[in-house]
C-alpha cells in the first residue's frame, strides 16, 4: 500500500501548525504566563522556543521525513537492531494518554461554545460560571455525550485521509483561527483598562526572573507548545516529499505557533485587566473567569461564542495529530485500513477520557500517582514524564547517533552554513541538557 503524501508544502505546514497549536497555547499559555509575572515569562518563553523548541521540531520532522515511515517503523528502519525505537512506543502509549484527557476537555468547550450559540452562557447562569462549570463537569453523563462528539469529529476528519481529510481540515481551521484571533485582539485591546494587560503581557518585571521556576515555566511551555516528544510532528513529517525544504517550513511552523499563543494573551489579558480579574487565574482562567469577563463586555456573548469556537477549533486541529500517531502505526504494522484504524483506537482513547470525566465526579476519591485524581494522573505520565524523555530520545538520536554528514542531509542544512553547526550544537549539546532539567524538575527531583 503506497504511503500517503501532503498534497503541498502548505498543507504540511498548516497540518503542522494545527498539531502544535491547540489548548496548550491558549488555554494552557495564557495561565502559565499569568502565574508567571507575564513579560519576563514571554520572553524566556520565546528564548526557549528559539533556542530549543525550533531545532528540535526540525530533528523530528527530519527522522520522519527521512523514514519515511510512523514513530515506531522510523527508529526501526533509520537504526535497525538498536533500541531507539522505544521511542516510538513511548509515543503510542503517550497518544493515548493525553488524547485520553484532552478531549474531555475538549468536549468542556464544546459544551461552553453550545451554550454561548443558544445564548444560555450570555448572562451568568443561576449561583454563577463557577458552580455552573462544577455541575457541569462532576456530572457523570454530560461531559461524556460531549467528549464523545469531540472524538467523532475527530475519528472522522482522520479516518478521511492525510491529503482529504487532515490536510484539507487544516486548510479550514488554520486561516479561520488566525482571523477569529486577531478579530477578538483588536476588539480587546479597546477596553478601557486594557493598557495594562498590555504592559502586563509586554513589559517585563525583572524581578521575576529571581524566581528558578519561571525558567522551568518557560521551558516547558516552550516545549509542550510545539507537540515535541509525542511522535506527532514525526508522523507529519513522514508524509513530506523529501523535494521540501525542511528548515524553512520548521521555522514558519515554530514561529507561527508562537504568534498564536502571544495573539491568545493579547486576547485574554487586556479582558482580565479590564474587568480588574487577577491574571493569576489558573486553569480556571478560560472556563469560569472568562465567561464572568464576556458577562461584562459590550457583545460579550459574540464574543463569549467566537472564544470558544476557536477553542474547539485549537483543540480538534491538536486531536487530529494525536489520533494520527496510533493509526498510522496499526496501518503500517497490523495492515488495518485507515478506517478501522481510526474508528478501533478512537474509540479506545474515547473509553480512557470516561476515566478521566468520571474522574472529576462520581471518581473524583480515586487517585493514581500521589494525591493526582485520574486525568491529572494521566497528564502526568504523558506531559511530565513521556514528552520531555521522547524529546530527549530525539535529541540525542539526531545529535548523537547521526553523524554530522546524516544529520545535515537528513534535515536539508547541508550547505546551510554557519547555522547548520549552530543547530547541530543546540541539539547536541543544549536541548539535552534542558530536556533533562524539564524532566528532572516534573518528576520532582529538581
Amino acid at each position: 500500500m503506497a504511503r500517503e503524501k501532503w498534497q503541498s508544502k502548505l498543507g504540511f505546514m498548516l497540518a503542522a501548525m494545527g498539531s502544535a497549536v491547540g489548548l496548550g497555547n491558549i488555554w494552557r499559555f495564557s495561565y502559565v504566563a499569568g502565574e508567571n509575572g507575564g513579560g519576563a515569562f514571554l520572553l524566556l518563553y520565546l528564548a526557549f522556543v528559539l533556542l530549543i523548541g525550533i531545532p528540535v521540531l526540525l530533528s523530528e520532522f527530519s527522522i520522519g521525513r527521512q523514514a519515511q515511515s510512523d514513530v515506531v517503523g522510523s527508529y526501526q528502519k533509520l537504526a535497525p537492531k538498536k533500541p531507539w525505537f522505544i521511542q516510538g512506543y513511548m509515543g503510542l502509549i503517550c497518544s493515548f494518554l493525553i488524547l485520553g484527557f484532552y478531549s474531555v476537555v475538549a468536549g468542556w468547550s464544546l459544551y461552553y461554545f453550545w451554550n454561548y450559540l443558544n445564548t444560555s452562557f450570555f448572562n451568568a447562569p443561576s449561583g454563577g460560571y463557577e458552580a455552573a462549570f462544577g455541575t457541569f463537569i462532576t456530572n457523570p453523563v454530560s461531559p461524556l455525550f460531549w467528549h464523545g462528539l469531540f472524538m467523532v469529529i475527530t475519528i472522522l476528519v482522520v479516518l478521511t485521509g492525510v491529503k482529504d481529510g487532515i490536510e484539507r481540515a487544516s486548510k479550514i481551521f488554520m486561516p479561520t483561527l488566525a482571523v477569529l484571533l486577531i478579530m477578538l485582539a483588536a476588539y480587546s485591546v479597546t477596553l478601557e483598562g486594557a493598557l495594562e494587560g498590555l504592559k502586563f503581557l509586554f513589559q517585563p518585571n525583572w524581578s521575576i526572573l529571581e524566581d528558578p521556576s519561571v525558567y522551568l515555566a518557560a521551558l516547558g511551555q516552550a516545549f509542550f507548545s510545539l507537540s515535541l516528544g509525542m511522535g506527532g510532528m514525526m508522523t507529519y513529517g513522514s508524509y513530506l516529499s523529501k523535494d521540501e525544504s525542511l528548515p524553512s517550513a520548521t521555522v514558519g511552523i515554530g514561529l507561527m505557533d508562537t504568534f498564536f499563543a502571544i495573539i491568545a494573551g493579547v486576547v485574554i489579558f487586556p479582558a482580565v485587566f479590564a474587568f480588574n480579574i487577577s491574571p493569576e487565574s489558573g486553569p480556571n482562567l478560560v472556563f469560569i473567569t472568562l465567561p464572568g469577563v464576556f458577562e461584562q463586555m459590550p457583545f460579550g456573548g459574540i464574543v463569549g461564542l467566537v472564544f470558544f469556537f476557536l477553542l474547539c477549533l485549537a483543540a480538534l486541529s491538536s486531536s487530529i495529530s494525536i489520533l494520527e500517531v496510533p493509526v498510522a502505526y496499526f496501518m503500517r504494522k497490523f495492515g488495518w485500513s485507515r478506517t478501522l484504524s481510526s474508528a478501533v483506537l478512537g474509540s479506545l482513547m474515547y473509553l480512557l477520557g470516561v476515566a478521566a470525566s468520571l474522574g472529576m465526579g462520581r471518581w473524583s476519591d480515586v487517585t493514581l500517582i500521589g494525591d493526582r485524581d485520574i486525568m491529572g494522573s494521566m497528564e502526568f505520565v504523558a506531559s511530565d514524564v513521556f514528552l520531555p524523555l521522547g524529546g530527549l530520545i530525539i535529541a540525542l538520536f539526531v545529535g548523537w547517533h547521526w553523524s554530522k554528514a546524516e544529520a545535515f542531509e537528513a534535515t536539508d542544512m547541508a550547505s546551510a552554513g554557519p547555522i547548520r553547526h549552530i543547530w547541530r550544537f543546540l541539539v547536541k549539546f543544549v536541548a539535552p541538557v534542558c530536556i533533562a532539567i524539564i524532566f528532572l524538575s516534573s518528576v520532582g527531583i529538581l
